[in-house]
């Protein structure tokens, strides 16, 4: 083969992960269900497949089977080794780092596939003939003369594996749907469920962390309460109306200053959602007494 001709296979599998790209990192086209449609390959078979590619440059090599079956296996095992070196990265496990390192192991070994092959004689040097399987499938359902109950038994049996391919994509891309709820905590001033003040003096502020978690398969407009003993206390503004989307979370610390005295006194952190403004959706507490200064 000579050195200027890029294999089909390899053009497509580069433009493959490139399209991936673009639908996972631009706004709009990352909201669309061909964002998961395209990820599943770059997770399960590109970067074994370009792997492959690299190791076994020649037709002679391994057949058709025998590389689709271990494009998918390398793919298994590379995938979670490039995440486990992220993991001691500081960039971590996240969909940008990850993304970016799977793209460019399947670029680099695209590349050293194509150097392999260029050293082969044209003859020998693997390549997937997307052309003469296109023309032979052509011939086989236009051309080839055959009884017209055997036609459309073939164009019955492809169509009905269309069908199946679409179904599996769709089942794997469409995860159901588990129980909704909301998470609501409030956590001691260390980050831990320990700690919390709950004995004031009058006029002396303690500090908790308030946390929101959505996971009710859509997006919620929270409203949070809280009250000392049935009476409303102030809270920030940013406190007061939360938003959140599909699994987002949501965590700000608050200063606590208990206005009156008093011993076991009941402080609520009530949380309402968008269907009922009247009855909390979640509520904690907290026993907190509150001694004059200098008692």
């Amino acid at each position: 083969m000579t050195g200027k001709k890029v294999p089909s296979d390899l053009l497509t599998v580069i433009g493959l992960v490139i399209l991936t790209d673009l639908f996972v990192l631009t706004p709009g086209l990352s909201d669309t269900v061909l964002r998961n449609i395209l990820g599943l390959p770059l997770v399960l078979f590109l970067p074994g497949y370009a792997l492959i590619a690299a190791l076994f440059p020649a037709k002679s090599d391994l057949d058709g089977i025998e590389r689709t079956a271990l494009s998918f296996g390398l793919s298994i095992a590379v995938v979670p080794l490039i995440g486990l070196g992220l993991n001691y990265t500081s960039w971590g496990i996240r969909i940008l780092p990850i993304l970016i390192s799977l793209s460019m192991f399947t670029f680099a070994m695209c590349g050293l596939a194509y150097l392999r092959r260029a050293k082969l004689p044209e003859a020998d040097a693997f390549e997937v003939p997307f052309k003469e399987m296109a023309l032979t499938l052509k011939a086989e359902i236009l051309e080839k003369p055959e009884p017209g109950l055997d036609r459309v038994l073939t164009v019955i049996l492809i169509l009905s594996i269309l069908l199946s391919v679409t179904t599996l994509f769709y089942v794997i891309i469409t995860p159901k749907e588990g129980e909704h709820f909301t998470e609501f905590y409030i956590l001691g001033p260390e980050g831990m469920a320990d700690n919390y003040p709950t004995n004031y003096t009058l006029g002396e502020s303690g500090k908790v962390i308030v946390g929101i978690v959505n996971h009710e398969y859509g997006p919620v407009n929270y409203t949070m309460e809280l009250r000392l003993e049935n009476r409303s206390l102030p809270l920030p503004e940013n406190m007061q109306q939360v938003t959140l989307v599909h699994n987002e979370t949501w965590e700000k610390p608050l200063t606590l200053t208990p206005p009156v005295e008093g011993k076991d006194m009941k402080l609520e952190f009530l949380l309402f959602n968008e269907s009922d403004k009247k009855t909390p959706y979640r509520d904690l507490h907290l026993w907190v007494s509150v001694n004059s200064t200098g008692s």
